[in-house]
């Protein structure tokens, strides 16, 4: 954030969930597990409705003249994250139709921005149990039913690794020589990725947003 403050420009900072806002409250009472405490039992077009809207509200409340007045919008999290999460519950062919209809609903029906670099952090499965373990008995916080089912995080990480891969998004290795690197670490290579593309865009009005996805 601070290189990007440093460059000049106007930088939004948002992050998805809006658990403060009431536009969340069908993705909380999903990951509450009000309606199943399997995520499969929700279906990724339901699923995904529910974190739309609330990222819909957002932009129409909160960031959306910033964004449309030339400003930066760094997302933690955005229509791509809940991709690869709700994809997960997707196989072959079906996978890649619901992943089109996902985009097509909430870039192009809802007219959300698309992002101009997205950046995917990787973790493995096992290191991303330990930090949601961690997390947990450091707030008292109980996991979600998406944290709290290893092998469907597991095939998300499948999943957004495919979907990196496919789409070209900028994918970052947050374990290195079998330990987490630093928060500081992580954010210097994110920060450089991102001034990086600003730097190539300079005289590109289009280049305005930026998500960042993982899976902790």
């Amino acid at each position: 954030v601070a290189a990007l403050l440093a460059m000049e420009r106007p930088v939004k900072l948002i992050s998805f969930p809006d658990y403060a806002e009431p536009s969340s409250t069908l993705v909380q009472m999903y990951l509450r597990g009000e309606f199943s405490d399997n995520p499969d039992d929700v279906n990724a077009y339901a699923a995904s409705a529910f974190y739309a809207v609330d990222r819909y509200a957002s932009y129409k409340k909160a960031w959306g003249e910033d964004y449309e007045g030339g400003g930066l919008v760094l997302s933690d999290r955005y229509t791509t994250s809940n991709a690869v999460h709700q994809a997960s519950k997707e196989e072959g062919e079906a996978r890649g139709a619901f992943l089109n209809w996902l985009y097509e609903f909430e870039y192009s029906k809802l007219g959300l921005p698309q992002p101009d670099l997205i950046i995917y952090l990787d973790v493995p499965t096992d290191f991303t149990e330990r930090l949601m373990r961690s997390r947990e008995e450091k707030t008292g916080t109980k996991a979600d039913i998406h944290e709290q089912d290893m092998e469907y995080l597991a095939t998300c990480r499948r999943t957004g690794k495919a979907a990196a891969e496919y789409y070209g998004w900028t994918v970052i290795q947050c374990v290195k020589d079998g330990a987490m690197r630093s928060i500081e670490d992580i954010g210097f290579t994110c920060s450089s990725c991102c001034r990086q593309k600003l730097q190539r865009h300079t005289k590109c009005a289009k280049t305005r947003s930026c998500t960042i996805n993982g899976l902790s």
